[in-house]
C-alpha cells in the first residue's frame, strides 16, 4: 500500500465498458522511495481533491472493486484523518 495526496480530477469520455461508473483522480505519492510519484487511481471511496488517501495497488485493487478482470492498478482504499509523519 502506499500513502498519496489527490491532487486533480481526470475525466475519461473515451474508455473500456468495464470502467464505466469509476470516479478517476490524479494521485501524488507522498513519503517513501516513490514520493513524488503521480499515478492514476479509482476513487471507490468518495475522496476528495486534497485529500491524504491509502493506496492498493495490483490484484488487491481490482479486488477492492470485486473483479479481477477490471483494467486496474490502483484504488484508494482509506482517508488519512491524522498522520504525524507528515508534518502536518
Amino acid at each position: 500500500m502506499l500513502t498519496a495526496k489527490l491532487i486533480d480530477n481526470i475525466w475519461a469520455t473515451r474508455k473500456a465498458d468495464s470502467l464505466n461508473g469509476f470516479k478517476f483522480m490524479l494521485a501524488e505519492v507522498i513519503g517513501g522511495k516513490s514520493e513524488g510519484e503521480r499515478l492514476v487511481v479509482v476513487d471507490n471511496i468518495s475522496a476528495g481533491i486534497g485529500d491524504r488517501v491509502i493506496v492498493t495497488t495490483g490484484s488487491s485493487a481490482r479486488r477492492m472493486l470485486g473483479d479481477d478482470n477490471i483494467p486496474v492498478d490502483a484504488v484508494v482504499v482509506g482517508i488519512i484523518d491524522k498522520d504525524c509523519s507528515f508534518g502536518e
